[in-house]
Order: structure tokens, then sequence, then C-alpha cells
């Protein structure tokens, strides 16, 4: 049986905004790993280990995955604590 986790990305260390962290991504979890002769690489013979689906809300990737059999976990996103400073608060001691 297919198995997936369901979770909101986090922010990549490049981004200052976050714009691109409202989606919430299903992605199927890798059955086989091997480690390729030639080049050292993981490889794996698994295709759905390369398909994320984007959906609007956890609902939506909740319904999908019940409605097609796959199994899931949904991780909850970190809250993030947001302390407003002003820029004179960094010369304060």
């Amino acid at each position: 049986m297919k198995k997936a986790k369901i979770y909101k990305p986090s922010k990549t260390a490049t981004q200052s905004g976050r714009g691109k962290i409202k989606k919430w991504l299903l992605e199927f979890e890798t059955k086989q790993t091997f480690t390729n002769q030639l080049m050292g690489w993981e490889s794996s013979n698994d295709t759905l280990s390369s398909i994320k689906l984007e959906f609007d809300n956890k609902d939506k990737a909740i319904e999908y995955a019940k409605k097609n059999g796959i199994k899931y976990e949904v991780i909850e996103p970190k809250v993030r604590k947001m302390i407003i400073k002003s820029y004179s608060d960094n010369f304060l001691k």
C-alpha cells in the first residue's frame, strides 16, 4: 500500500519572504533505495518518490489521500514566533 506524508514546507535559507510556503504538499515515501555503482549516487526504482502534489489546504490533501486509498501522515508546521523590534533596539544593552 502506498504511504505518503502531508506537510507544509518551510522556507529555504535564501528566502526572506513567506510567499511560497502557503501550499500543502503530499509526498510519497521512497520504498527502496540503492547506491549507483558508477556515480555513487543514491537511486530508486520507485517512480512515486519523485511526485509531489500541491494543495491549497490540508483538508484537500487529506481528502485526496483518502479517496485514492493512500495511507498518510500529517506533519503540522511549527508556529513561528515573531519578535518585532525597532532598529534602535539593536543598540540597547
